[in-house]
């Protein structure tokens, strides 16, 4: 061990890495405990399966059409290759999670509909940029604007205001593209607005949401959520095409009923933002650490000395380092506490402090 990161104290009570690390939490796990219970019938054909999605459905105070799968980038990939053909295109914004982080899934699952990512300060997407996009070409030889996809909150833990939401929807609906939306972090947003689900979804423009629920404090698995019914014409066939149809189906549809149910969705997500913001304070008053971005959700970004993310490191501080050269990304979850921030805080102002 090298003399700096013997400065740096060796006992790590949480982890910041992702919110992704944290374990299932009691209102989703007793929820699964209660599915355990004889035999019930497969494939979602079950009442734990109908329970989960009228209780969607009211949280959102829609009609709307529900479909579980294990994760995130196959809510997102299906959900899009379910409003596109193959010569069809995305525009999203360059950290775009569909764009960075999905191994070309999104492209793979539609057969080839083409990624068109521009530019937005803070993670968001600039209307400007996204109309240019839409309209720069026009000719047989490219392929066709068709979603616009935008992540709430975003990849750089910022959060679109329902204004914002509304005209990035009006813009795309103007020029007759629909409009996806990220929500793995759907949650936090909610939450750091003080809005209705309804808010920031429908009754903003958006078409389809992938909302998240591993993040928030389950096991595994997403809803795709389809305000316009037409649009999951046959999605089941994609997920069963996919693998996503799952046999024990009530699994993964009965921790969104003791999720939703029980309000733990949202105090999970308020408890995610808040210490974030914790966090974010108190980082911000260290010599050499900047916050890069505004946390305005559960992520906190900054700038430190590259001797200190490697103290962190070494003394057993896991984080992703891929914002910048020596940038650090530190994401809260709804088993984040106190304890965690300050033990977190005290370690970073002690690798700052290394000669």
């Amino acid at each position: 061990m090298t003399h700096d990161s013997q400065q740096v104290p060796q006992k790590v009570y949480n982890q910041f890495a992702s919110d992704n690390y944290a374990g299932i939490c009691p209102e989703a796990w007793r929820a699964m405990e209660e599915a355990n219970q004889g035999f019930v019938a497969s494939y979602g054909d079950d009442r734990w399966t109908e329970r989960a999605c009228e209780s969607i459905r009211r949280l959102f105070a829609a009609d709307c059409q529900v479909f579980f799968v294990f994760n995130g980038t196959a809510a997102n990939s299906l959900a899009l290759a379910s409003l596109c053909r193959s010569y069809h295109s995305v525009v999203c914004h360059d950290m775009a999670h569909i764009e960075t982080d999905e191994c070309g899934a999104p492209e793979f699952f539609s057969n080839g509909t083409k990624i068109l990512h521009t530019t937005g300060a803070n993670g968001k997407l600039d209307l400007d940029a996204v109309l240019f996009a839409i309209t720069r070409r026009n000719d047989i030889h490219y392929p066709k604007p068709r979603v616009l996809s935008l992540a709430q909150s975003t990849e750089l833990g910022t959060v679109y205001t329902p204004d914002e939401i509304r005209a990035a929807c009006d813009l795309a609906h103007s020029h007759g593209l629909r409009v996806h939306m990220d929500g793995a972090r759907f949650a936090n947003a909610v939450a750091s607005l003080g809005v209705t689900p309804a808010d920031i979804s429908w009754m903003a423009g958006v078409d389809v949401l992938c909302l998240g629920g591993a993040k928030n404090g389950m096991a595994i698995g997403e809803a795709v959520v389809f305000f316009d019914p037409a649009l999951a014409e046959e999605f089941e066939y994609r997920c069963k095409q996919a693998g996503q149809l799952a046999s024990k189906m009530r699994f993964i549809s009965a921790p969104w009923i003791g999720m939703l149910e029980s309000g733990a969705w949202l105090r999970n997500a308020e408890c995610a933002n808040r210490h974030a913001r914790l966090l974010a304070d108190q980082l911000a008053t260290i010599p050499g650490v900047r916050i890069i971005y505004p946390c305005q959700a559960n992520a906190v970004f900054t700038e430190m000395p590259e001797k200190a993310t490697a103290a962190l490191r070494a003394a057993g501080w896991h984080f992703y380092s891929f914002i910048g050269t020596g940038g650090a990304r530190f994401m809260c979850s709804w088993l984040t506490t106190e304890q965690d921030v300050a033990s977190l805080t005290a370690a970073v102002r002690l690798a700052c402090a290394l000669p």
